[in-house]
């Protein structure tokens, strides 16, 4: 696991991975997402305009939504967990 923030907000990665692609940083992290957090994290990714710091790797960066989906979960429910698969490319 490893700690990325977006936009400041805290994601805890269960995997990510890192690599330039069309020579721009290209970001894939999968994380988990509780009833709890729901709300603040679909607002968060509505906003599509995201400076991103990578802690371990001493590395930050703008950037947007290249691709992104969840499992068929629903987070409405009161101990519900939803699986999340975000891409994010450098602006």
């Amino acid at each position: 696991m490893a700690d990325i923030l977006i936009n400041d907000y805290k994601l805890e990665a269960e995997k990510y991975e890192l690599e330039q692609k069309y020579s721009k940083k290209y970001l894939t992290i999968d994380f988990k997402v509780s009833h709890e957090m729901y709300h603040d994290v679909t607002t968060l990714l509505y906003r599509n305009d995201f400076v991103v710091n990578i802690p371990s790797e001493e590395l930050e960066f703008q950037a947007e939504i290249y691709t992104f989906w969840t499992s068929f979960t629903n987070l409405y429910e009161q101990g519900a967990v939803g699986d999340f698969h975000l891409e994010l490319i450098e602006k």
